[in-house]
């Protein structure tokens, strides 16, 4: 939910980098798990140890990505969300983390997060408080940025609550600056276009995509399948627009995946990850991979989909078609020519079957046609011309993605 306090800020007179954002990071979707969905603002660690925001629970996750195969598979970044500080600063004007909940403190949390090959993101606020009411990092962005670089911070996702929206894009332009100062390569997270869409303000893409690695602009997802439509849908309305700026160290953020929480089945699990795949969309997980089942790690440990998403051209994919039955194709160029496709259902009957052909959905044309791949199944479907017909059995709320790539 968005939050704003209608107030007068004022911001210090910085001048944006004439480079913007200087770290070399996010050159393909960044990959890793996120507290947020999952486990929210809960800090009560007395009756839920196991569940609420501390240390415990992010090295839990960390030993888990590494030890279930997430890392290799490429998710690289724990991210603490909201909640994890104490509600003022400290002496100096710095954040300190909660002592109970983080009795290490972030640095020791950080090496731990590094001793295991992983890399630790942290959550702020650009208002004067975060969303779940503690400190925010207005008239303190250089003091904050240092101190996440000086903690081993790799990954920054800043929040918008209680700030004026119209002062965003110089003051998350500002935190851009004071990142960079830094020294510290640390992964930007914005919010700032998602508060914009909210009060009716056209964002400035280019701008943002200058300033942000990555980039939230719809609303936050919810453990549920018709969140997840409704973030599909925002994307398709929006597609050109956000296409245009989707490139590597720049991508759109449609939030995190929910696969292996409570709500999706696990043909919605694979519509979710196969979609954000082809969106070239961060993979943020927000599960508790301690209790995970076998069948929701096999979808988000499907390195034929993962291979899609992270394809070094960094371009967003685009509905391209439509039809009375309630199915969708949507398409995305990758690297050497090739391309992927997602066939998405959004019926409740029956599974259906949906035939097309390559020239249906607009492939360039070939001499000797396209080498087909079910990347959902990982398996080949053999070569097929442009005009020869391809046949699938799509499950409802459910998807099917290929990969078709020319023949030599």
């Amino acid at each position: 939910m968005v939050k704003m306090l209608r107030c007068i800020v004022v911001l210090t007179a910085l001048v944006v980098s004439a480079h913007g954002l200087d770290n070399g990071l996010a050159l393909t979707p960044p990959m890793g798990w996120m507290s947020w969905e999952r486990f929210r603002c809960n800090i009560d660690c007395k009756n839920q140890p196991n569940d609420c925001i501390g240390e415990k629970l992010f090295m839990d996750m960390a030993d888990r990505m590494v030890e279930d195969g997430f890392k290799d598979a490429g998710y690289e970044y724990v991210n603490i969300d909201d909640c994890w500080d104490l509600k003022e600063r400290d002496s100096a004007g710095k954040l300190q983390a909660d002592p109970d909940r983080f009795p290490s403190g972030i640095k020791k949390l950080a090496d731990y997060v590094h001793s295991r090959g992983l890399k630790l993101g942290i959550y702020n606020d650009f208002g004067t408080k975060t969303c779940g009411g503690y400190p925010g990092s207005l008239g303190h962005l250089e003091v904050d940025a240092k101190t996440f670089a000086e903690w081993g911070v790799d990954m920054l996702k800043m929040d918008g609550c209680y700030a004026d929206v119209k002062t965003m894009p110089q003051g998350y332009s500002n935190m851009t600056k004071a990142l960079n100062a830094t020294g510290r390569p640390i992964l930007f997270s914005c919010s700032w276009p998602d508060y914009e869409r909210a009060s009716k303000i056209q964002p400035d893409y280019k701008l943002i995509a200058k300033n942000c690695n990555i980039w939230r602009n719809y609303i936050d997802i919810q453990d549920s399948w018709d969140s997840v439509l409704k973030i599909i849908d925002y994307y398709a309305q929006e597609q050109d627009t956000l296409a245009a700026v989707s490139a590597p160290g720049s991508f759109n953020d449609p939030d995190m995946l929910i696969i292996g929480d409570f709500s999706l089945s696990v043909e919605q699990a694979k519509a979710q990850m196969a979609m954000w795949s082809i969106l070239a969309a961060p993979m943020l997980m927000s599960n508790d991979l301690r209790t995970i089942s076998p069948e929701f790690r096999e979808i988000l440990l499907n390195k034929e989909v993962i291979k899609i998403n992270q394809d070094p051209s960094g371009k967003m994919g685009k509905r391209v078609m439509q039809t009375q039955s309630h199915m969708e194709v949507w398409t995305r160029e990758l690297s050497s020519n090739a391309l992927a496709a997602v066939i998405f259902s959004r019926s409740q009957s029956a599974p259906a079957i949906f035939e097309t052909t390559l020239e249906n959905l607009k492939f360039p044309t070939t001499s000797k046609g396209y080498s087909v791949f079910d990347v959902t199944d990982n398996k080949p479907l053999g070569n097929y011309a442009l005009n020869e017909t391809l046949s699938f059995i799509v499950n409802p709320s459910g998807a099917v993605m290929f990969k078709a790539t020319p023949i030599a």
